[in-house]
Order: structure tokens, then sequence, then C-alpha cells
């Protein structure tokens, strides 16, 4: 029997979670009259034709039983209970499914249903962090990346947990359809086309329940005494660790949340005195009122310097706290300074500046001086 690339087949389970299915019904369930593709029609299906139990109380009512997997392009197995084998029947049918020309599909801990078929071994795949281990250790033929957020191993694909599914949702949509398709379908769901980074940048070092755990003394320390000379040896030193230890556990406990925008503070603290200048003296266009006179460049100096020396002048340039991106802006950097001291020095800096300027919002520019 033919296979319909468009049927999607989405696999309901009795005490599912109710959002990974519902990711699924959102993305490829729903009308697109806006596109000019024909799209996706959505079959839900399970192992018995009977109501089923959700979380949060819901119950859901199924129409379709195991022979729509004999006709459809893809199938989505959106979650599954972890320490419960799936039914032999169920792993049959998807392998015979995949063997016709299927394409098979899991979310978060959909994947232990996929690799109870035997399918992924040898392949890369993921799931939620919080079941890698257990995927790893129950199913060893499988290379398991607890990091990614979703892997196309062309006929198989996985995601990790929950919302990571939206991100696999979306590349199959690109991978069918193209970027532009894909990105109208974001657009519609209010989320970015793709994401970047891995679960790691989720889980790492969640917000510390105590404000003195891990590094947070040393580096308000530091912070304290951003005036005086402060070199990696010294709060190293504080932290009663070697100089290499404290700089591999700054970059765990600090890289994940700083690296994406730790620009960002350090730009708006600076651009925001220009910034709001310009508006104050921006003549009423909008508004039909009368223009104002911009006030010539010497008359702006006294109001720029007011704001300059509230502000240390930067000593590092970065767009990331990637020790390769940092170079030093001021020759008086002590020429004994690492690569590696650089980073965590441009990270005292930009929390200094943080601090500063909390509300300010992100600006597209480069760091600067007034």
């Amino acid at each position: 029997m033919a296979r319909d690339a468009r049927l999607l087949a989405a696999m309901a389970y009795d005490g599912m979670g109710t959002f990974e299915l519902g990711i699924v019904s959102e993305v490829f369930g729903l009308a697109r009259p806006e596109l000019s593709v024909p799209w996706y029609r959505l079959a839900v299906f399970a192992l018995e034709r009977r109501p089923l139990r959700a979380s949060g109380g819901v119950h859901v009512a199924v129409p379709y039983g195991l022979g729509v997997l004999r006709t459809a392009g893809t199938i989505v197995i959106p979650g599954w209970h972890v320490d419960t084998p799936p039914p032999d029947l169920l792993v049959r049918r998807l392998r015979a499914a995949h063997e016709a020309g299927a394409r098979l599909v899991s979310i978060c801990s959909g994947v232990f249903v996929l690799a109870a078929t035997g399918l992924l071994d040898g392949k890369l795949a993921t799931t939620h962090w919080r079941y890698a281990g257990h995927l790893a250790a129950r199913h060893p033929q499988i290379r398991v990346d607890a990091d990614r957020l979703y892997i196309d191993e062309g006929s198989i694909l996985t995601s990790a947990g929950s919302a990571a599914g939206i991100d696999l949702c979306l590349h199959i949509v690109r991978r069918d359809y193209g970027a532009e398709i894909a990105n109208s379908v974001a657009r519609r769901l209010v989320m970015p086309p793709h994401r970047d980074g891995g679960q790691a940048q989720y889980v790492a070092d969640p917000i510390r329940q105590r404000p003195d755990e891990g590094l947070a003394p040393v580096l308000a320390w530091a912070q304290a005494n951003l005036g005086e000379p402060i070199h990696v040896d010294d709060l190293a030193r504080r932290a009663a660790m070697s100089p290499r230890t404290f700089a591999r556990q700054f970059l765990r406990q600090n890289a994940h949340n700083t690296a994406p925008m730790a620009d960002a503070p350090a730009r708006d603290c600076r651009a925001a005195p220009a910034r709001n200048l310009r508006r104050r003296h921006r003549p009423h266009r909008r508004s039909g009122g009368p223009a104002v006179r911009r006030h010539p460049a010497a008359a702006l100096q006294p109001r720029a310097r007011h704001f300059a020396h509230r502000l240390p002048p930067p000593l590092f340039s970065a767009t990331s706290l990637n020790p390769d991106e940092i170079r030093p802006i001021h020759s008086n950097i002590p020429s004994e300074v690492e690569p590696h001291d650089w980073t965590i020095l441009r990270h005292l800096e930009l929390s200094h500046l943080a601090r500063r300027c909390p509300r300010q919002r992100p600006l597209s520019i480069s760091c600067w001086q007034l």
C-alpha cells in the first residue's frame, strides 16, 4: 500500500501528557490557508479504540487504530512511560512501517518506544536530559547525546524533552517545505524558527537557592573591588582552588547564562546616554508640532562627560565569553594575564556594568566609549 507523505499519525496512550501531543496537533493538525502548499493531515491513533486518560483529568477519544500506520508517511510517538516496555504489537507495526518507508519521530520519552524496535541501534538519539542516562543504560547500542535539542538521522528523528518537540516539528516542516514555510509556521506559533544551543543551557546550573553557594561569594568580592588590580590567581586563592580548577568551575557556572548576550549590558550602559540625548533633541516630525533645533555637538559634550565618568572604560572587546574572541582594548593590561584570564575579567566587567544599568534594553551596536 502506498505511503501518503502528508499523512502524519500521532500516537495517544493511556496516561499520556497532553503537552507533547498538543505540539504535534498545533504544528501539523491546524489548517493553514495562508500557506500555498498542501498541508499535513493529522491522524491520532492508539492501541485500543477507547477513551484514554491524559494528564490533568483530560479524556481523549481516539479516532484511529493501528491500521493507519500502513499508509502514514510520518509516525510520531509523543512520549511514553519510561519504565513500561511498549507492547510487542506496536513494536512490530513500527518496524514494518519503517521498512515500508515511513518516517519515525519521537518527542521526549517517546524515544523508548523507538529504541525497543532496534531501529536506533548504532544511531544518534536524544531524549529529555532526565532520561538520557536511563536510555543509555537500557540500550547501550544507541549513541545517546544528552545535550542536543533534536537529532535527525534521516528516517528516524528524536527530540529532547517537551518544548524541544516544537523545535523538531519545525525542523520537519523546514525539511519538507523549506525555510520560508517553516518561518511562517514559527511566526504563527510566536516561536523562533531555530533555537541555538543544547539542553545544557537549561539544566547545567539552575538558580541557586542560597547566595553563598558555588563561586558566588568570590564573584561578589571581585565585583565589590573592581577598582583594585584583580588576577585570576587572587580569585582562585579566595575560592581555595588552583587557577585551572577555578577557570573550569567559573565557565561551568557562568558560561551558559552569560555568553549569548554577554555584551548587551555593556553596550546598553554606554549607549543609553547618547540614545537619551538623541530622543530628547529629536525633531517632533510625527506629532506635527514644531521642529526642535538640534543642539550642536559642543553643547552635548558636557552632558556626555556627565554620564561617561560614572562608568569605567571597557578593558576588553568581545561578542561572547569565548577566550578566542576576547581581545584587550588597552595596552595597560599586564602581559602576564592569560587569555583564559581575559574571559573571567571580561565577565566581571560586564557584571559590574549590568548592576549599573539592569533594565536597559539590548542594542545591536558595538561596545564604545563616550
